[in-house]
Parts: structure tokens; sequence; C-alpha cells
């Protein structure tokens, strides 16, 4: 499902795929990134070492050598020359984005398990006009959490967003428009529109950085959110 939400020229990849326990993804760290995670409890080192096989990977299906995945500012990831791309995990489930950097910008992807966000989580992290329209949404379809849906999508812009510009961008920083395309026995999908709030000036060379799009999608206890932005002149819409 994560890899309906990008166009062909996203190779998206989950642990699922890979076929490996979780002692053999840790095994799998290179000594430079067991530097970086090594402090971490076993269930952080499992989701790092998870989401990084995965993102190796992508990078095989792309045709680019395969190496580490450093930390970069803010915990971004640090991409071989060339390669843009983003990593996520939840609970049960790791995940990584990649592309050619000649065809897209800049990737963002979040997925989280498919249940509510706590009490005053959404007040937190959305504006009130989103915070509204999740109420109504919920009123309409109580069988998809809107704010968790919102939540992810709001982290898929930040991670689009953090490479291009080296700056922080707050949860009110960004509104979100969500647009429900299908739902069909539990299965949710739709697109997903960010407009950005404050300076959008980006340090790449690029356009500012005023709208993302993306889709994002509710399936099999999770929910997702994907943007992709591309280069000037290119289509930033998902398939």
């Amino acid at each position: 499902m994560i890899g309906d939400l990008f166009p062909p020229d996203v190779v998206a990849v989950t642990d699922a795929e890979l076929g490996l326990d979780d002692a053999s993804l840790v095994a799998s760290l290179y000594p430079v990134e067991i530097e970086q995670i090594g402090a971490a409890v076993e269930r952080r080192k499992v989701d790092f070492a998870g989401a990084r096989a995965c993102a190796r990977e992508a990078m095989t299906r792309l045709g680019v050598p395969a190496g580490p995945v450093l930390r970069g500012g803010r915990g971004m990831p640090v991409w071989p020359p060339g390669v843009v791309g983003t990593l996520t995990h939840t609970h049960g489930l790791r995940a990584a984005a990649l592309a050619s950097a000649g065809r897209v910008r800049s990737i963002g992807l979040d997925v989280e398990q498919h249940k509510p966000l706590g009490a005053g989580v959404l007040e937190a992290v959305s504006l009130p006009e989103e915070a509204e329209w999740v109420r109504a949404a919920h009123g309409e379809v109580a069988s998809i959490a809107w704010d968790t849906v919102l939540f992810t999508a709001k982290e898929a812009t930040y991670k689009a967003w953090f490479p291009l510009t080296h700056r922080w961008l707050g949860f009110g920083d960004a509104h979100i428009t969500l647009v429900a395309d299908t739902y069909d026995d539990g299965v949710a999908l739709g697109t997903v529109r960010s407009r950005i709030l404050v300076d959008a000036h980006a340090v790449d060379g690029g356009p500012d950085l005023v709208e993302f799009w993306g889709r994002w999608a509710v399936w099999d206890g999770y929910v997702a959110s994907a943007i992709v932005l591309r280069p000037a002149g290119a289509d930033s819409v998902g398939p």
C-alpha cells in the first residue's frame, strides 16, 4: 500500500519485503550506524536498522551502491549524492522511499498506527480550522482516525521541507487540506495539500516551497501520508 502513494519513479520498500527478523536487521547495520544508535533501547535499534535496511534495498533497486545512512541535522537521513529519500517507522512497520535527485526534489513519508491521537494532541498539532475539519470528517466517517491522517500529513510535510531549508517547520506553519478519493472495506485513499504559512525560501537554489502535494492512505491498521516534490517545471502530484 505504501508503494501506491508514490509515482513509479519513487522506489518504496517496507521491511515486510525483506524477510529479515529483528536480530538480522540489527546485524545489517554498518559500524558507523551502530555508533549513532548504540546506546538506544532494543526497540529503537530495530526500528533504526529496519528503516535503513529498507533504504539499502531501495538503493539497490535504483542502481545505487548500498551504504550506510547516517543521521544529519535534526535526525534527517543523509543520502548518497544524486539520491533523495525519506525513512519512517511505527510499531510493526518500517519503510523507506528513495528517488533520483534529477527527477524528485524532495520526499516525505510518515506512517503511524491507525488509531486516534491521545487526548489534547489534535489541538497541539493542528490549526483551529484543521481541528474543526477533523471533527466534522469524523462525524461523517467515524471509522477513519482523521486526526492521525492529519498528523501523518504534517510529519510528511516536515520531512520534505527540512532537507531543502534546514529550518524547523512547526505544526502551525503549514495548513493541511485532506481530500478522500476512495473508501472501501476499511481501506481509504486520498490527496494531501500542504500550504506553507512561513518563509518558504529554499536553500537548494530551487523555487520557494509554497505548496506541497501528496497522497494519504488508511489500510490494515496503519495510516500513512507521502509528499513528493518535483523540480521546477514538473508535476508534484503523486500517481
